[in-house]
């Protein structure tokens, strides 16, 4: 039987090294190859410690975000899925502390807390990401941006959207192609980090 973890299933990447000098002097399009071809790994060996969806995606997303903070330091990574997964555990592990203090905590002190009026700086990127995002949207051609705007922001099946439209299931995932390739064009020369992660994980 086959012991291997799920998240060293797939095999490396060809030409890692070459790939980590071009990240370390800012390559965005080295940075997305990585990306696409570790998240899911990462991804599964955080789920795993984490047991949570929504904190093995933050997760992993820090993760990639520290690595392409890493720089020139990247040109001395030997192994990248190993320095992938230690980031991703040693964040995993800095969380799980910091869940059992907060609990502890909590049994002490039951105090409310609310966060409404306080807009952190992560959530001040979120909106400017998002608002980036959507002024490329408004300059995808109409029923591009018609069909992007139906299945991603409505929600509504490829089908749904071929029914309302009057088109055929295959013209609306014709049109979904084709706007998911140009958005990702139009934003592919940003140096957000932000961004770039939204871009990689959506588009």
């Amino acid at each position: 039987m086959n012991n291997t973890p799920a998240y060293r299933v797939s095999r490396a990447l060809a030409n890692e090294e070459l790939l980590l000098a071009q990240i370390a002097k800012g390559d965005v399009k080295a940075f997305g190859l990585v990306y696409d071809h570790y998240y899911s790994r990462i991804y599964t060996f955080v789920l795993r410690l984490m047991k949570s969806d929504v904190l093995a995606e933050e997760v992993t997303q820090e993760t990639f975000l520290k690595f392409w903070r890493q720089g020139y330091k990247l040109k001395n990574v030997k192994s990248l899925e190993g320095f992938l997964v230690t980031i991703s555990r040693n964040r995993t592990l800095d969380l799980l502390r910091k869940a059992k203090l907060e609990i502890k905590a909590a049994r002490h002190y039951h105090e409310d807390w609310s966060e409404a009026n306080n807009e952190t700086e992560e959530s001040l990127i979120l909106k400017e990401t998002q608002q980036i995002i959507q002024e490329a949207i408004e300059l995808l051609p109409r029923q591009q941006k018609q069909v992007y705007e139906l299945c991603h922001q409505e929600g509504l099946k490829y089908e749904e959207v071929a029914k309302r439209l009057n088109l055929s299931v295959l013209t609306v995932q014709s049109y979904m192609k084709l706007a998911l390739k140009n958005l990702r064009k139009q934003l592919a020369n940003r140096t957000d980090l932000m961004v770039l992660l939204t871009i990689f994980k959506l588009f």
